[in-house]
């Protein structure tokens, strides 16, 4: 099944992305470097609840 999950960034917090995420295959939290609009640079983007 997949989920619609919320991605923020580890510096400040905002939220800045969605993406799909399948749960029966992986069932830790999501992590991806992606560009941060507020850090004006490539930053870590965890799984918020």
């Amino acid at each position: 099944m997949r989920k619609k999950v919320t991605l923020s960034c580890a510096d400040c917090g905002s939220r800045n992305y969605t993406t799909m995420k399948n749960t029966t295959d992986h069932t830790e939290r999501l992590i991806i470097k992606k560009f941060c609009k507020v850090c004006n640079s490539h930053t870590d983007h965890c799984e918020t609840k």
